[in-house]
């Protein structure tokens, strides 16, 4: 870039995220980039005579180099800052990058355990007092759907309504609150972390599930324990709390076919937040068509 006469309004604007807008020295690179970028697929042109037509032309040829929608984004964005800084310093007229956008990035699928591999993970027996509660915790996120945020958020309290009542009352985003059914499994091993909390909780520790120090358990250790536990499992895969929330709904799915039912559940407020679980449904009854099917089976 440097070679470039251009090169000086580009490092002008890097500087100019530098100093004045105090940018991290990663932004000035992911911005340093697109632009030679942009110089690189408009060759000849200063950023003053540069069109949206020559622009469409440059993501078409980021497009055929093989960028995807994500990366193509971020080159944008960091044109649309360039020309916007120079259309606010007199450099140019209005910003040709403005109603440029990057192609639509396929929404990829949640990943769920299948039923078996949910069995297997859940199955392992608890080895401590500590372990009874990670039990708990993830027969209840896979029993109810719950996020980590509301199973993190549960107090001893809610546990005996869990007890008694069958069901959990959780308040999810958007400060709504939901009540979602809770199985049997996940009774009996909350029952079993009540009895062994009283050696693990602080005294005066209001908290559910708790750590090594009896507080109230973080999030991120609930992820460490997991991935663990999975592994443990003999499962192979890095496993996440969301995913146990994701098998929760897509197993639901598959038994009932009841969309709506599983909207409620997991607290979406749109029913097209939930659809993405038909596309798991469909692909499970893909699999078993392969399998089974005499017209779908690969020659061997």
């Amino acid at each position: 870039m440097t070679s470039d006469p251009r090169s000086r309004e580009v490092a002008a604007f890097l500087d100019h995220l530098t100093v004045e807008r105090r940018l991290s020295p990663a932004t000035r690179a992911a911005y340093a980039r697109g632009l030679a970028d942009l110089l690189r697929l408009a060759p000849g042109l200063a950023p003053a005579e540069m069109q949206t037509r020559e622009l469409r032309r440059a993501v078409a040829q980021l497009r055929t180099r093989g960028l995807n929608g994500r990366t193509i984004a971020r080159v944008l964005s960091s044109w649309r800052g360039f020309f916007s800084w120079l259309a606010r310093n007199g450099g140019v007229a209005a910003n040709p990058a403005a109603g440029l956008r990057a192609p639509k990035v396929p929404k990829a699928l949640p990943k769920a355990l299948a039923p078996d591999e949910a069995q297997a993970l859940l199955d392992r027996p608890a080895r401590d007092e500590l372990e009874a509660g990670d039990r708990a915790m993830f027969e209840l996120c896979y029993s109810s759907g719950l996020r980590l945020a509301e199973l993190v958020g549960l107090d001893a309290a809610d546990a005996r309504a869990i007890l008694r009542e069958g069901e959990v009352t959780v308040t999810g985003k958007g400060r709504k609150t939901r009540t979602v059914p809770v199985g049997a499994k996940a009774r009996a091993a909350l029952a079993a972390w009540l009895r062994a909390r009283a050696g693990v909780a602080r005294t005066d520790e209001p908290a559910l599930f708790v750590g090594a120090r009896g507080e109230r358990v973080n999030p991120a250790v609930v992820r460490r324990r997991l991935a663990r536990w999975a592994l443990r499992a003999g499962l192979g895969m890095h496993v996440h709390p969301h995913m146990l929330r994701h098998s929760f709904a897509s197993h639901v799915l598959q038994s009932s076919g009841d969309l709506r039912a599983v909207q409620e559940m997991l607290g979406h407020a749109s029913i097209a937040t939930t659809q993405i679980y038909t596309h798991l449904d469909f692909q499970h009854l893909a699999k078993a068509y392969d399998a089974a099917h005499p017209r779908a089976r690969r020659k061997k």
